[in-house]
């Protein structure tokens, strides 16, 4: 596994900080997304970054 892979098993550990939901992974956004709250976490070198400030906001 390269340093900047996203580890899928993460997901089961992970929620959305803001609803406290469960996360899809996007890997061709290389995100993780809040459905519930409309949100998309990035992910930077392999690493989820749960900032709900450095979240993009999903279009509807």
């Amino acid at each position: 596994m390269s340093e900047t892979s996203f580890d899928r098993r993460m997901l089961e550990a992970l929620i959305c900080p803001q609803t406290q939901s469960r996360l899809d992974y996007d890997a061709a956004k290389q995100e993780l997304v809040s459905k519930n709250a409309g949100l998309a976490y990035p992910i930077r070198n392999g690493i989820p970054i749960m900032l709900i400030d450095e979240a993009r906001k999903l279009e509807d």
